[in-house]
């Protein structure tokens, strides 16, 4: 399926304004908000952290194959899709993220 198709599957996010990704240092790594151009990485990564309880390497690779199509044009476009970027180096480095939900 397509990612717009893989969208319409995850859980709605209107009750949060955003989520910030923790790294193991206790630093935040990434803000992730809802607004035009981000409210679909915000709700895989809702779903990814609900679902797995952080965003782990079992979780990262859920989330690219969520992300479809766009995987593919991460890989091929390093630094375009900072968010699918994220998930793959999770999945190298085995290094997740823990997950604090913003709410509205």
């Amino acid at each position: 399926m397509a990612f717009a198709d893989n969208l319409k599957q995850l859980p709605p996010v209107a009750h949060l304004s955003g989520l910030k990704l923790i790294d193991g240092a206790g630093n935040v790594a990434a803000t992730i908000e809802n607004k035009p151009g981000q409210a679909g990485s915000l709700a895989v990564y809702a779903a990814l952290a609900a679902k797995h309880g952080s965003i782990n390497v079992a979780a990262a690779q859920e989330g690219i194959e969520i992300y479809a199509e766009h995987t593919a044009d991460s890989r091929a476009n390093p630094g375009k899709h900072p968010n699918i970027d994220r998930l793959l180096a999770v999945i190298e480095s085995g290094k997740g993220f823990t997950v604090e939900l913003i709410q509205t």
